[in-house]
């Protein structure tokens, strides 16, 4: 799962090869918050601003709308809030710094930053949706998950008696065919990130030195 993360930083949008997006957000992403994210329109790749956490078409109350900020791909294409957006392959890319997990160490949730070894930024499998709410346009987006309960890296995450779940990532090679896939074809995709690419240390310690560097 993934409920808080660090979308990429505009000064280093340049290391996916895209230009900078012409609207501004927020260095820490949390659910109902609007963040950038890429996809395909006749076919070229466009930045749009979205809500976290995906609203459906058939939505009459915005309040109504809880937990869609991550979609368990077993049951996507039936459920009610993202079976729209599946069945229409509406896929797109959320690219990010760091997604936030919580650890439990004696008992207690300690929250983690999981980032690239190397450094370079990530993108995110997911899907977006477009709906009016009482007359407001709404641009949304939810983040992809699959189990990682034998994962030897990302099972440490998450309370120890609940499933463990994951974002997918979507490499660079693979990029723009994730964006112009059929949701026939998806499930291609959908596999564990690479164990030794990622790492990953305490928020606080991440937040402290952001702090010290900014």
């Amino acid at each position: 799962m993934c409920a808080n993360y660090e979308p990429i930083a505009k000064n280093r949008i340049h290391l996916l090869n895209l230009f900078e997006p012409t609207f501004d957000y927020k260095a820490d992403i949390f659910p109902n918050y609007s963040s950038p994210l890429l996809f395909a329109k006749a076919g070229n790749i466009e930045w749009r601003l979205a809500r976290f956490g995906l609203v459906a078409p058939w939505v009459k109350d915005i309040k109504q709308v809880k937990n869609t900020y991550n979609a368990r791909t077993e049951t996507i294409a039936s459920k009610p809030s993202f079976k729209n957006a599946w069945k229409k392959n509406q896929f797109c890319l959320i690219p990010v710094e760091t997604i936030f997990e919580p650890k439990y160490i004696d008992g207690k949730a300690h929250w983690y930053g999981i980032y690239r070894t190397d450094g370079m930024p990530f993108t995110v499998a997911g899907i977006h949706e477009y709906a009016v709410v009482n007359g407001e346009e709404i641009r949304s987006m939810s983040m992809l998950t699959i189990n990682v309960d034998t994962h030897p890296f990302l099972n440490q995450f998450h309370a120890p008696e609940d499933e463990k779940r994951s974002v997918v990532v979507i490499p660079p090679s693979r990029r723009n065919a994730w964006l112009h896939a059929t949701h026939d074809e998806a499930p291609d995709f959908l596999v564990e990130m690479p164990i030794d690419e990622y790492t990953a240390a305490p928020k606080a310690e991440m937040d402290k030195f952001r702090s010290n560097t900014h």
